[in-house]
């Protein structure tokens, strides 16, 4: 491994905010000035909540690929807040909770709202962590709000929900994207009322608050996964003094507004595809020329889609599916059979990719409804269908493959109300926070990674070389330097680099 030189955020420029603490009190943050060490671990509650045993159902929602091994799960729900702007302090949801593992200190798990489930990511990663972490801790999976077994969103109508997934990007026309955005806005602000705007990732970190608070721990442990370190970001911010030991495993871009986010998305996507394309090749895969072969296929099916049981295979879901291949390195092999027998006129193994986004599976209700009002609640930004023409011929131009897929995804947010900005000061001081990055982060690019690295004080920013949504138990040297920092409170250096 080698170490380079750390970079630093410039002064803010934002006003000096107080932050809100413990049952909502004032934070002074110029008590923690200063360098913080890496917290001691504390034992958590193990009572504190209705565990029971939940090993059958943890099972049959994890599917066929569910983690080998006697792990043994136990399950709970937890009451929250639910607060919508509208009803300050008002309202309740129930949030579902899964436990793993024989350690006395707790370490919580929040995973992107638009990807699996909370509970089950934690589960899978109990399963292919270092033991010691499992002997050391409990992983505690929180189905995030709207998301999993918690009080969730099934609010798209799932014709509309195939229309999103569906549309070809390529297309000249987008009218018929901004009415099914629109009716997929109408129909959640109908089915959610007051609540809609309540999903979003500063009211999670409040619940990730009130987690600890049934734990009874002093500080909040955790790993954040993608957009799951927004919370855990927004969570350090809210409450400086509960700060433990925090991971983030992939970040969103804190300085950059949703086109920003997208673009570097679209360009990330392309890079990871070269890589999945070059992978291809060492392996002897039967693509011929994946870039080539994908082209044809999108040509193919312009001519005749494909039908499916709960999406058809265009175009635009051939994309979505490939992106969602592209994001887990292990599935690679799987992606690359998936295409050629697509091209053979076989979707079934597209379908497999595309299925959690937009069916309701054992119980966990599709994926792209949580992804959606989540993503558009956390971020202000609205644009209208004329500048995202404009970005689609300009991105298509920079980004051949995904370009015109993620410009279009900014239609999306549009018809749903933006929500209200929470003011937070920056913080300046905290324990230090060990960061991950993936050099072709299809999610959360590495770009955005490291600017989160950036402005956390004392951070330890480690860069994986390798392609995926996220590096923890895909690199080895990462998962290493974790279970270091985890386990022996030992803080890798800042800019730590890990081969691919």
């Amino acid at each position: 491994m080698s170490v380079l030189t750390a970079c630093s955020a410039g002064p803010s420029t934002r006003p000096v905010i107080a932050v809100k603490g413990e049952e909502n009190q004032p934070v002074d943050q110029s008590a923690l000035a200063g360098p913080q060490p890496v917290p001691p671990l504390s034992q958590y509650r193990t009572d504190s909540l209705g565990w029971s045993p939940c090993n059958e159902q943890m099972k049959d929602r994890l599917g066929a690929d569910a983690p080998q091994g006697d792990q043994t799960y136990e399950c709970a729900r937890m009451t929250v807040v639910l607060d919508p702007p509208g009803r300050p302090g008002r309202g309740t949801l129930g949030l579902a909770l899964m436990r793993v593992g024989t350690g006395k200190s707790a370490l919580v798990v929040v995973n992107d709202p638009g990807g699996e489930p909370g509970t089950m990511k934690a589960a899978r990663l109990a399963a292919a962590l270092p033991k010691e972490i499992l002997s050391t801790y409990t992983i505690i999976g929180v189905d995030r709000r709207g998301t999993g077994r918690s009080d969730g969103m099934s609010c798209v109508p799932p014709a509309t929900r195939s229309q999103l997934v569906e549309y070809d990007p390529a297309e000249a026309e987008q009218s018929s994207l901004v009415v099914a955005a629109g009716d997929a806005a109408q129909e959640c602000v109908l089915d959610l009322e007051g609540r809609l705007t309540a999903f979003d990732s500063w009211r999670a970190a409040a619940d990730l608050e009130r987690l600890r608070d049934y734990l009874g721990t002093d500080r909040l442990n955790a790993i954040g996964l993608g957009e799951g370190s927004r919370v855990l970001t927004t969570y350090a911010q809210r409450y400086p003094n509960r700060i433990g030991r925090v991971v983030l495993d992939g970040a969103p871009d804190p300085a950059l507004d949703q086109a920003g986010v997208l673009e570097s998305r679209a360009a990330a996507s392309e890079a990871a595809f070269e890589a999945f394309a070059r992978d291809c090749k060492i392996r002897g895969c039967a693509l011929a020329n994946p870039r080539e072969d994908v082209q044809a296929l999108l040509t193919q099916l312009r001519s005749g889609r494909l039908r499916g049981e709960y999406v058809d295979l265009t175009p635009g879901s051939a994309l979505n599916a490939i992106l969602t291949g592209l994001a887990d390195r292990s599935r690679w092999p799987q992606l690359a059979d998936a295409l050629v027998k697509a091209r053979a006129g076989d979707g079934s193994g597209l379908f497999s990719l595309l299925d959690p986004l937009v069916n309701d599976l054992d119980e966990n209700p599709p994926r792209f409804d949580a992804g959606l009002i989540i993503g558009c609640n956390d971020t202000a930004t609205r644009i209208p269908p004329d500048r995202v023409k404009a970005l689609t011929a300009d991105w298509q131009g920079k980004y051949a493959m995904f370009g015109a897929l993620f410009a279009r995804k900014l239609l999306q947010c549009t018809p749903f109300p933006a929500p209200k900005a929470e003011k937070l000061d920056p913080l300046k001081s905290a324990p230090p926070i060990v960061v991950l990055s993936t050099a072709n982060d299809v999610s959360t690019p590495a770009s955005g990674t490291e600017h989160t690295a950036q402005r956390l004080p004392g951070s330890a920013l480690i860069g994986w070389q390798g392609s995926g949504h996220g590096a923890l138990t895909k690199s080895g040297c990462a998962t290493t330097a974790v279970r270091d920092y985890l386990i022996d409170a030992k803080v890798p250096s800042n800019g730590t680099v890990c081969p691919p």
